[in-house]
């Protein structure tokens, strides 16, 4: 009986999660565009005189290793870069012919991919709407905001090439995102940004990516201060602040912010479907264009490689110790801060790749953004617990909408009496005048 209950306890080696997400980077950290803020170019340094191709014999082992190892009914393939479009429309032909043959019975597989939209044209949209692919599109907001850092390997800014493949995507009818980096230049301009990607670039769903720059060789996780591009703690927390009043007034169940969506499952105790905000991570890595298998993609070095697939198998890789302790480390190395911080079941200390900040004591591995966060989960807080009502309910988290109106029109003489220096009745902590009376 001793021996069953051990053998019922004991981990199985190198045995990987039911399903887990690869970021494919076919052309390696390789880009016709040189986007100043951009971590990944400095990756090609890792490979001096690569092709940085991935061969048609990879291409087919990493499907087929892929989803064989996936144990759920729908599975998807997503590629990146870099720029993935240069590997050219017939690579992505043979992936979806290859994903097709491997595709076990009943499985659905569903492809995505990330681009700057610079070199997509007719026949490019029709392949994606074929084969329903969802879409990344980078634009960082209007014009002179999206060039200040997005520019070509000449220098020149690229929006106007950029928003004719979001054109291109529409009019072939494709599902796309829009991936947006917030960083110093676009950074105190919350509205203009989204209020541009909602009236002017027709968009449904919006991802924020904080940038946060450091110095150092490679992009190698080792320097401890932010560069000048990078978006400020505060500002990314009034960003996000600004946008949410916005969306929160007018756009639920229109709009779609990956952000308010995380925040939101976390109100209602569902996962974020944000690795930035899980407790752990470790289900998420990075496939570099030679077979190369990194425990993330925000952590493509040398201390992190796991492994090639061609000399190991991708789900004994995914399993690992290595990568188990990579996962479980993102929670284990929270510093006390973090663990009596109020808004730690939202936030759980961020992505590790910016836990390199010291908390008020003097403790390390406190996020870079932790004080932007904290501002951002105070301040959203109260209609998040709203909306979350409203779903436990059965009824429409849009329903917070008119609630706010009505709320807004009864308080405003109570509001009136607030002076610009009392603390926000919001909740988040700051002075009236820079939280909700901005």
């Amino acid at each position: 009986m001793r021996n069953i209950r051990e053998h019922e306890v004991k981990e199985p080696v190198n045995t990987p999660p039911p399903s887990f997400h690869v970021l494919a980077k076919p052309a390696g950290a390789r880009c016709n565009l040189a986007c100043r803020y951009c971590f990944y170019l400095s990756k090609q340094e890792l490979y001096p005189g690569g092709t940085f191709r991935m061969s048609d014999s990879l291409l087919e082992e990493f499907l087929r290793q892929y989803i064989e190892a996936q144990k759920v009914p729908a599975v998807t393939i997503a590629w990146q870069g870099g720029e993935p479009t240069l590997m050219g429309l017939d690579f992505y032909r043979r992936s979806v012919e290859l994903a097709e043959h491997y595709r076990k019975p009943g499985m659905q597989v569903g492809y995505t991919i990330q681009t700057n939209g610079t070199l997509l044209d007719a026949e490019w949209c029709a392949f994606f709407q074929e084969h329903n692919f969802l879409v990344g599109i980078s634009i960082d907001g209007p014009k002179a905001l999206h060039d200040a850092y997005r520019v070509d390997r000449k220098g020149r800014g690229t929006f106007d090439r950029v928003m004719e493949g979001r054109r291109l995507l529409q009019k072939h009818g494709v599902e796309y995102n829009i991936l947006s980096a917030v960083h110093a230049a676009n950074g105190d301009h919350p509205l203009d940004v989204y209020r541009f990607f909602r009236d002017e670039a027709g968009a449904k769903f919006v991802q924020f990516i904080p940038i946060v720059e450091r110095h150092n060789g490679a992009g190698v996780q080792e320097e401890a201060t932010a560069t000048d591009r990078s978006v400020r703690p505060v500002q990314w927390g009034r960003f996000l602040c600004t946008v949410f009043d916005e969306w929160v007034r007018n756009d639920v169940g229109e709009m779609f912010v990956q952000h308010f969506d995380a925040a939101l499952a976390a109100g209602i105790g569902h996962p974020p479907g944000l690795c930035t905000f899980a407790p752990t991570c470790g289900a998420a890595v990075a496939l570099e264009h030679n077979g190369d298998l990194y425990s993330c993609d925000h952590f493509v070095e040398p201390g992190f490689l796991l492994g090639n697939i061609t000399a190991t198998p991708l789900a004994e890789l995914v399993g690992s110790a290595k990568q188990r302790q990579f996962g479980q480390d993102k929670q284990n190395a929270l510093p006390g801060f973090c663990r009596e911080c109020p808004v730690r079941f939202a936030c759980h200390g961020g992505c590790p790749r910016n836990r390199f900040a010291t908390t008020p004591d003097g403790e390390p591995g406190l996020n870079y953004l932790c004080e932007g966060y904290r501002m951002f989960f105070s301040h959203i807080d109260r209609p998040m617990r709203m909306m979350a009502d409203l779903l436990r309910q059965g009824r429409y988290a849009d329903e917070v909408m008119p609630m706010l109106a009505a709320e807004e029109r009864a308080g405003g003489k109570r509001t009136a009496k607030i002076g610009r220096n009392d603390t926000c009745p919001c909740g988040s902590g700051l002075k009236y005048k820079k939280c909700c009376g901005r």
